[in-house]
């Protein structure tokens, strides 16, 4: 895959407007997200009520919104961004992570946030990596919708085992502790931002934190909401 300014990164054909970084057709490709829970992102009968996972033991968040299932191209797109050095894929993905807010935001009448904060990397993964993708989605969402990014709102202080390679059961225990909220956040709307999000220990963990500090209500975005 190769950075071609003005073109899309995936079929590489000129782009009408160049900061869109897919054209439409190939915008056609990812797959619509399932029939799911306005609330876990799960799969479920009704899009606009809570389902009964929820209704019985709700997320630590009020709403997630997510773009497209885990599978090609986004999975690809994901995958270049965060492990093949290419930052520049993340203003393209923004750009779809804000048409679905918008959308969902319309069909649900969600609150506008008034910050937004990424999920953290342990500094010494940040440094590795070069850059946070989480914190490159969230950057041009926040100049978008005009509201504030702190990408140290959240701070990871404690160095976990990467989720992916733990079990469900696992996962829950190796985040206590792991974070800690930087800035004031009582009475605001707070939408925290991620690339995928799957067992949700993560996000659920920073809403935990940031619910117990006042926030008056916590969203989930994510490009990625998998089974």
């Amino acid at each position: 895959m190769l950075t071609i300014p003005g073109r899309c990164w995936l079929c590489h054909l000129p782009l009408a407007c160049p900061s869109w970084g897919f054209c439409s057709r190939c915008t056609a490709t990812f797959p619509p997200p399932h029939s799911c829970c306005p609330q876990c992102g799960l799969p479920a009968l009704s899009e606009r009520l809570p389902c009964g996972r929820c209704l019985l033991d709700p997320p630590e968040w009020d709403a997630l919104i997510y773009v497209s299932d885990y599978k090609p191209p986004l999975r690809h797109l994901i995958h270049n961004l965060k492990f093949n050095g290419m930052p520049a894929l993340a203003t393209s993905l923004a750009r779809l992570l804000l048409l679905s807010f918008l959308h969902a935001r319309h069909q649900r009448r969600l609150s506008l946030p008034d910050k937004i904060l990424s999920v953290p990397l342990h500094h010494r993964r940040a440094l590795q990596r070069g850059y946070n993708q989480s914190a490159l989605i969230a950057t041009p969402l926040a100049h978008w919708l005009e509201c504030g990014h702190f990408p140290g709102g959240v701070r990871r202080i404690r160095a976990s085992v990467p989720q992916h390679q733990l079990g469900a059961k696992q996962r829950q225990s190796n985040l206590k502790g792991a974070f800690r909220i930087e800035i004031p956040v009582a009475g605001l709307h707070i939408a925290i931002v991620d690339d995928v999000v799957t067992t949700g220990n993560t996000v659920a963990e920073i809403a935990r934190l940031l619910k117990k500090q006042g926030a008056t209500t916590v969203q989930v975005w994510c490009l990625c909401r998998t089974l």
